[in-house]
């Protein structure tokens, strides 16, 4: 049995960090250890919602404080419910110190962690990815699984190859993770600043995902890998596919695509 961490903002509740989750468990047997990040910092509400008549008031921080509990209790019980109702067993860690060093705490000891690149830990607008996704990115001790803010099932898998054993290594770990992936089609995109008569090492690369995926396809883009790869990646054609990228740097799209990482 394997261990995926999903990571949750107890305020604000993402329905499809879960359900990808559960989709994931579902397939392989694994546990969903739900990671509430209740960061002692961290609350609903500003300086200026605690002010009274007086100055600042004990008895609206409490309040304050009291109705954050509650819509944090409130979370991890749906949490509890939806697992329970779809028949995946799951534990629940309600980590109250720094956010950041609990959720890379977390993923030493989680075989994939998931997170929604919304996520920020914080409530105000920022561009995406937040610094708090970035910084987990950085130093997280498992393959993490950046996904979209809305659910969508499997439809295609994209393997993002650059010609290093980096990128061969993400997708060997992507395989051990999820062997019931090799019955989506496939297709190995490289990116390249000059045009490539061949994939580097194409015979190799090309032998060893033959033998994980059966409808395998492979694509040569030119360019700059991060520009081009999100103009390939929103084509109308793939915007409602639900797609793993693979990769062992950072993209982060706008369409319905998943982003898979590993340092």
């Amino acid at each position: 049995m394997k261990k995926i961490s999903a990571a949750f903002d107890g305020l604000k509740f993402s329905q499809a960090t879960l359900d990808y989750a559960i989709e994931l468990a579902s397939r392989d047997h694994m546990v969903i250890n739900g990671v509430f990040l209740e960061d002692f910092l961290y609350h609903s509400f500003d300086i200026f919602d605690m002010v009274g008549s007086q100055g600042v008031s004990g008895d609206k921080l409490n309040r304050l404080l009291r109705k954050d509990r509650t819509t944090c209790d409130r979370t991890i019980a749906l949490f509890e419910k939806i697992c329970a109702e779809k028949q995946v067993s799951y534990v629940v860690h309600k980590d109250k110190s720094f956010a950041i060093n609990e959720l890379i705490k977390e993923s030493i000891y989680s075989d994939l962690t998931v997170i929604n690149v919304v996520e920020t830990l914080n409530h105000y607008h920022q561009e995406r990815p937040a610094p708090f996704i970035k910084e987990f990115l950085a130093s997280a001790q498992s393959p993490v699984l950046v996904v979209p803010p809305v659910y969508h099932s499997v439809k295609r898998i994209i393997i993002l190859y650059d010609g290093h054993p980096s990128s061969v290594f993400a997708l060997k770990t992507f395989n051990s993770l999820f062997p019931w992936a090799k019955k989506y089609p496939a297709e190995v995109v490289c990116v390249s600043q000059r045009p490539l008569a061949l994939l580097p090492d194409g015979n190799l690369i090309g032998e060893y995902v033959r033998c994980h995926y059966d409808d395998l396809v492979t694509t040569q883009l030119t360019g700059d890998p991060e520009d081009v790869l999100l103009d390939w990646l929103k084509k109308p054609i793939r915007e409602l596919l639900w797609l793993w990228g693979l990769t062992a740097g950072e993209l982060f799209l706008e369409c319905s695509t998943i982003v898979w990482l590993i340092n």
